[in-house]
């Protein structure tokens, strides 16, 4: 069984007036689980929010590819990020859910523990992540966000569905 959630702008809109000279306009990003962190993507890479289900496995695929999906006639990857970013034993739950992305012009699913909320972000709530050694690959880390007391890991996830490690996109491949 599987629940469809649509993901889009949030209902509940800040009330924004003409921003100070040299202040940024705010960004809607959806946050999620994964383990203890949380993280953030923007939201206009968002198609739809979905339940977990069992998706069709593919021979020889990395062990992070959990196969693939039909959603309403178009075949869709499906990445655990759990499993991705070594964060170990992936369980799925009632909470875990596939956040439905659309990227580089391919439709990407991507499990996550969980999705907390929508959050409104100026880049000056964004700083910049952290230098790492030669060995970590952060470069679809954009920064670390700030909302309150809560640090949100803000990923480019145009840039980690892009990288050579996923194998996941065309940028000539159309969607379909």
């Amino acid at each position: 069984m599987s629940h469809a959630v649509q993901a889009g702008p949030s209902s509940a809109r800040l009330s924004l007036s003409a921003p100070r000279e040299g202040a940024s306009i705010p960004q809607e990003y959806l946050t999620f689980r994964l383990g203890a962190e949380e993280y953030g993507i923007d939201i206009l890479k968002v198609q739809e929010i979905r339940g977990w289900e069992q998706p069709t496995m593919i021979a020889n695929a990395p062990a992070f590819i959990k196969g693939v999906i039909n959603l309403r006639g178009t075949i869709v990857p499906i990445v655990d990020m759990r499993i991705k970013f070594n964060l170990g034993e992936a369980e799925y739950n009632t909470f875990t859910v596939v956040i439905i992305l659309n990227v580089s012009n391919r439709v990407v699913g991507m499990v996550v523990d969980s999705v907390s909320d929508v959050v409104m972000l100026s880049t000056e709530q964004i700083k910049p992540a952290p230098e790492f050694s030669a060995g970590v690959d952060a470069s679809y880390i954009n920064g670390i966000g700030t909302a309150g007391e809560r640090m949100l890991i803000m990923m480019d996830i145009e840039q980690l569905m892009q990288s050579p490690q996923m194998g996941l996109t065309n940028p000539d491949a159309a969607v379909h």
